[in-house]
């Protein structure tokens, strides 16, 4: 026979006793991940039961309330949004009152939490689930993901807080714990990134009260497993983590960089009254000052000095709004009205801010 032909072993018993090792090695495996998974389970509800956060919407299971906190906490920390919440029950507490309400009624109650397309979606979800759902929030999460606002995340954390499903969630503090814990060297905002940490997620998964161990995993993101300096000696879960450099996880692409812009408003003051626009895009249906074309400042019988200017971020921009006075017109454009008072109106906080600032100034001159 030819030394280089290879050698195939027909030999039945070793073949049985090969299959039968092998089977035993990936038994003991599989029971070695198995154990891991609930050690880490244990420790993690464990830590969960003694140091987690007494949230308001915690002390519930309607998904209203739930689905409430949810756009909320979106860009915004828990601390900001707790008044917030409160003072958004107290004027919508259901879905048939924030679906009766009109647009400005939900965008000022929203003021100041910013990102007004969320207040808009959560209007127009409720409008859907009194209309098409017998004012009941769906259970099932294609039904939920139909609805205005609402993508895998949220619509899982409504699954698990309100309905107590077995699905898992991810999203900022769950992802830089997830990362860490395994190690992702990819970049998270990617799609193979996204994919890998919902896989992830759903394997650490228990087989009941996922609600609590969805809970504990935020709760271990927002307290120890911190974006900048991680807390690993107060984490309950340190021996599981496989990241060798904590902080620099998760992996990110580069951000845009932060842009400056200049914006020039009126202030226009009559007869007690200011004058506002009804804004058409970044703050679309809430009001503002109305704003001024660039050669609006030319002019030499007007003044070149703003009367007022301030400096507020939005997204990757850093704005500076610059505030004009002006004179009255003979007649007011088209989505542009006359306010005695500002209280009552959505306004952004920019503009708010400005506005109050200035009326009582001028309607006293």
């Amino acid at each position: 026979m030819n030394s280089l032909t290879p050698q195939i072993n027909t030999d039945d018993t070793h073949k049985n006793e090969f299959s039968a090792l092998a089977r035993k090695i990936r038994v003991t495996l599989c029971a070695s991940v198995a154990f891991q998974s609930a050690e880490f389970r244990r420790r993690l509800l464990s830590w969960y039961s003694r140091h987690g956060r007494d949230l308001p919407w915690r002390q519930t299971s309607d998904p209203y309330a739930i689905l409430v906190s949810e756009f909320m906490l979106q860009q915004t920390q828990v601390a900001i949004v707790i008044p917030y919440y409160h003072r958004w029950f107290r004027r919508f507490p259901g879905f048939a009152s924030l679906a009766r309400a009109s647009e400005n009624e939900v965008l000022r109650a929203w003021q100041g939490l910013g990102y007004y397309a969320r207040a808009r979606n959560l209007h127009a979800t409720a409008k859907t689930v009194v209309d098409r759902h017998g004012g009941k929030f769906p259970r099932e999460i294609e039904q939920m993901r139909q609805l205005s606002g609402i993508g895998k995340y949220t619509a899982h954390a409504v699954a698990s807080f309100a309905f107590d499903q077995l699905v898992p969630i991810v999203e900022a503090n769950t992802a830089r714990v997830l990362a860490r814990l395994f190690n992702l060297r990819k970049s998270i905002d990617s799609g193979l990134g996204r994919k890998t940490l919902w896989q992830h997620a759903s394997s650490l998964l228990p087989k009941s009260d996922a609600a609590a161990f969805n809970s504990a995993l935020l709760d271990l993101g927002a307290l120890v497993c911190v974006a900048r300096k991680p807390k690993c000696d107060l984490c309950p879960v340190e021996a599981f983590c496989r990241a060798k450099n904590p902080a620099a996880l998760p992996v990110r692409n580069s951000r845009p960089e932060t842009k400056r812009l200049i914006e020039t408003h009126a202030v226009i003051v009559k007869r007690g009254q200011i004058l506002l626009e009804q804004s058409r895009h970044r703050w679309r249906g809430m009001w503002i000052l109305p704003p001024l074309k660039p050669n609006c400042l030319e002019p030499p019988r007007f003044q070149r000095r703003p009367v007022y200017e301030s400096v507020f971020p939005f997204t990757h921009y850093r704005v500076t709004l610059s505030v004009y006075r002006r004179p009255g017109p003979k007649r007011i454009a088209p989505g542009q009205q006359w306010f005695g008072s500002v209280k009552e109106v959505a306004m952004p906080s920019p503009h708010r801010r400005a506005a109050e600032s200035l009326i009582q100034t001028l309607i006293e001159r």
